[in-house]
């Protein structure tokens, strides 16, 4: 087979992927072997494939191709989540664009529209993923809404809410005003904003004197429904029992004291709006306060608001501002830095507001979640430092509201047949809620028509909590061949910043209903930022296009590239400079591929230096091999890639090729070359994980191979024995051969001209490596002396002394008369920098710095004056 020079990489990646796909290496059964299992985290089935899915997924893939080459049953199983908020979102704007409005569609044509833009748009990212290489199980490929996974999710909350952990409750929720729903605390980001507090007079019932508040939300003065002050605080004391007006709707409100209120915070004073804020809202059940709700779903005010009705709340606080202004009611404004609730989502301003949700108990669920990661180490986070956030988040955690006021997700299971908040059943079906009906009322004539379903959505995570479990059908049919099979799960790989969010509570949900951990070790990436440390996004539009990546740099190299600096859990300061070192490393494979396919092989003897750098070769190796094995077991997968850089361009490309290599139009001998392709091929299989395409085309090309012969469901290479004396001493002779180039350098003395050479040998060096010195170092003669030779270049290797005779090596006449230029030269910049120090002026006035500097200078040219001396004495 003729090999090009230079590798095409698109050519290969398609032709490589396709054959894969084609012989069914990706597809796993259950069998006799130890099964390794990965279970993607489903991205967005909104998402296309961005720098945090690459490096996620790349990572996936190299331990996913790893454990296939270690001769286990890996199963990589791909999907996608159907993300409530973004996909209806992206649905409800669609729509828009066809001049249709979500609310004038049936909750029926609605879900018809979000199917059809799925099955259009929902595959793009996986698709994308296969450009990368990933070597998913694409025929286990999942949706959190197909029916089985759906049916899983409706079974699971039915199962909770029989347990009593699953309850409806009115409660103060988070509310996105821009998706229209309720949000888990998880899922609301406080972010530091600049604004205002504004000091508002509230005048006091029947009496000219006025009570001072500080507020950064003016307009939900609205729903005001008391003034709170301490009872410790003196200033406030008289007012006890009196009432107080609020401005411009006039209602009279109460003066409550609770101690509660921050005597030192704005005037000590607190306005109380029960509908709008958390803690308010505990103050007014504390004193049987009214709730006053005052905005609209989209956080406009409603018809409490009055003459403002209708404004959005930010568009209403400066109205409500500038209208208390003009009353006088406004005393000042003061800057006022605030933790601001924002959607994890959309990035609304969060609303707190009171409403009929369903939660999830989780105090007592999460605690084998805590114990598995905290205590007995069952679940194992790398790196490790974050167990502390895992602790205090779930030794803080609040009971999960699990509704969602959305359409697209698993409608809620609960049925209502009747006008009373109790007046409900909860089933997996709606003939089984008739009969809980019937059963519950004692009403015989109930018929389905008489049963309404909650039209709230789940919340998405409450569907992908199940995903190791669900995948494998472990929900619906607990026993099954291949939930025993695959569960737990070994690895997950996956982001620090659903921690929480995902992972805590997929352990949570595998020992609730598998009484077991979902997985072993979870590897947390660091995010993906650019040079000035910024993370990736589109809105900053410093997000490279994943794709043109791969077109420009190759699959291969866009992996390694990634993986070079992604240590876990420490950010990636991705420079599209670590693409192109990728693709250095494949091209230096492709070379050394290109440079043995040159060779001429004969049957002839065997050279001493190749067989023992082939010998040397094979214990630096196995050493090599087991510091990946060590990275590997310890997720530190950046330091085995620049292991495995290493042994490439150092010890493979630059040592034992240059050693094998034959003499010019030369052939090579059998053993040698049998050794060295022996060799090619262990290393095609240490990079192959994280190169799979190049290393494949190599693999292919060496040799014609059948089908099971492919590279990527060959074996990792055995560990041997390591001979670390014969390592110590190619260490030890790589300098000298070194210090024997750098000569050649220095003098210019060509490769082509053989050298003599001596070496007085103090160190008791044994001659292992003389015949690879004397190949590459090109010497005539190499001979052990007891003492220096008169008239040679010489160097030293630790205490070894070496010896390059100058006759027929270097025109002397010539260097005497560099070296003795360069010696004037170098005695008159002395005599300058001397006379400058001599001059007391210059010391006593110029900065510190400089004066050091100028004697640095001198110290340098003396020093050299020297090396220079030495060297025409040794020349005269």
């Amino acid at each position: 087979m003729e090999i090009p020079s230079k590798y095409n990489a698109q050519s290969a990646e398609s032709k490589w992927y396709n054959y894969w796909m084609e012989h069914n290496y990706f597809h796993s059964t259950p069998d006799d072997r130890e099964p390794y299992t990965i279970v993607i985290p489903p991205p967005n089935v909104t998402g296309i494939l961005h720098m945090g899915h690459m490096l996620n997924n790349t990572i996936q893939d190299v331990l996913i191709r790893r454990a296939r080459l270690l001769g286990k049953n890996a199963c990589w199983v791909p999907g996608t989540d159907h993300a409530s908020i973004a996909t209806e979102a992206k649905v409800v704007a669609k729509l828009k664009a066809q001049g249709i409005d979500k609310n004038d569609l049936s909750r029926e044509e609605f879900l018809e529209h979000a199917w059809e833009w799925t099955e259009e748009y929902g595959g793009v990212i996986l698709e994308q993923l296969k450009k990368l290489g990933c070597s998913c199980d694409w025929d286990r490929t999942k949706f959190t809404m197909d029916d089985d996974m759906s049916e899983a999710v409706i079974k699971v909350f039915v199962d909770l809410y029989n347990k009593g952990l699953i309850y409806r409750g009115y409660r103060m929720v988070n509310w996105d005003p821009e998706a229209k729903t309720t949000l888990s605390d998880e899922e609301v980001i406080h972010v530091e904003k600049q604004g205002l507090l504004y000091y508002l007079e509230y005048k006091i019932e029947g009496s000219d004197e006025k009570l001072t508040i500080a507020t950064t939300r003016p307009e939900t003065i609205f729903g005001d429904t008391a003034i709170c002050i301490n009872p410790n605080d003196e200033r406030f004391t008289h007012l006890k029992g009196k009432k107080a007006i609020v401005p411009i709707c006039g209602r009279t409100i109460p003066i409550i004291e609770d101690e509660y209120v921050d005597v030192e915070f704005g005037t000590g004073c607190l306005k109380v709006t029960p509908a709008h804020d958390e803690n308010d809202k505990v103050l007014g059940d504390k004193h049987n306060l009214e709730v006053i709700d005052i905005f609209n779903e989209d956080a406009s005010l409603n018809s409490f608001g009055l003459q403002f009705e209708g404004l959005d709340r930010f568009v209403a606080r400066k109205a409500v501002a500038k209208a208390l202004e003009e009353t006088g009611v406004l005393v000042k404004t003061e800057n006022h830095l605030n933790k601001v609730g924002t959607s994890e989502r959309t990035k609304a301003v969060i609303e707190p507001r009171l409403s009929d949700q369903w939660f999830l108990k989780m105090e007592d669920l999460a605690k084998p979640a805590i114990d598995a990661v905290l205590k007995t180490g069952d679940v194992k986070l790398f790196p490790k430092k974050f167990e502390n956030t895992y602790r205090h988040w779930m030794e803080n955690i609040r009971d999960w509201n699990i509704s969602r006021q959305l359409l697209w997700g698993q409608q809620i299971p609960a049925y209502f047949y009747g006008d009373g908040k109790e007046d409900f059943v909860v089933a997996e079906s709606i003939e089984e809620a008739l009969k809980l009906a019937i059963e519950k009322t004692g009403n015989q004539q109930l018929t389905t028509k008489d049963l309404k379903q909650d039209a709230d959505a789940l919340d998405t995570w409450f569907s992908s909590w199940l995903w190791p479990i669900s995948v494998f059908d472990g929900i619906r049919n607990p026993e099954n061949e291949e939930i025993k099979y695959y569960y737990p799960t070994n690895d997950l790989v996956t982001g620090p910043d659903i921690l929480f969010f995902w992972v805590a509570r997929m352990i949570i949900a595998g020992y609730e209903y598998k009484d077991e951990r979902p997985f072993e070790n979870v590897y947390l990436t660091g995010l993906v930022r650019d040079k000035q440390r910024r993370k990736m996004s589109k809105s900053l539009g410093n997000s490279p296009d994943a794709l043109k990546l791969i077109e420009d740099y190759s699959a291969d190299g866009v992996r390694v590239g990634l993986l070079l600096s992604s240590a876990a859990g420490n950010d990636l300061m991705f420079d599209e400079a670590l693409c192109q070192q990728g693709k250095g490393l494949g091209n230096k494979i492709w070379s050394a591929f290109y440079l043995t396919n040159l060779w001429e092989v004969a049957d002839i003897e065997q050279p001493e230096s190749s067989a023992v750098a082939i010998e040397w070769f094979a214990s630096k190796f196995q050493k090599v091999l087991i510091e990946i094995e060590d990275h590997f077991s310890k997720y530190r997968l950046s330091d085995a890639l620049m292991a495995i850089y290493k042994l490439v361009y150092d010890d493979f490309a630059s040592w034992l090729l240059e050693i094998v290599k034959p003499a010019y139009q030369q052939p090579i001998d059998s053993k040698t070359y049998n050794a060295v392709m022996a060799i090619f091929e262990d290393i095609l299989k240490v990079v192959h994980p994280f190169m799979p395409f190049i290393t494949e085309e190599i693999w292919q090309s060496i040799t014609e191979r059948l089908p099971e012969e492919a590279l990527i469901v060959s074996k990792w290479p055995e560990t041997k024995p390591i001979n670390e004396t014969l390592i110590s001493e190619f260490e030890f002779a790589a300098e000298v051969i070194s210090g024997i180039r750098n000569i050649r350098k220095q003098k210019n003395i060509a490769f082509k001209d053989a050298i003599g050479f001596s070496v007085v040998n103090n160190e008791k060096v044994k001659p292992t490596f003389d015949a690879v010195i004397s190949k590459l170092g090109n010497l005539d003669s190499f001979e052990y002396v007891t003492e220096a030779v008169e008239g040679a270049l010489t160097y030293r290797v630790k205490s070894n002394e070496y010896f390059i005779p100058m006759e027929g090596s270097i025109d002397v006449e010539a260097e005497i008369k560099k070296l003795t230029e360069e010696l004037n030269y170098t005695e008159g910049f002395l005599k300058s920098v001397q006379k400058k120090l001599s001059n007391e002026r210059f010391v006593a006035g110029a900065p510190e710095q400089v004066v050091a500097s100028e004697k640095k200078k001198e110290a340098d040219a003396l020093a050299k004056i020297e090396t220079l001396t030495a060297s025409l004495a040794s020349l005269k």
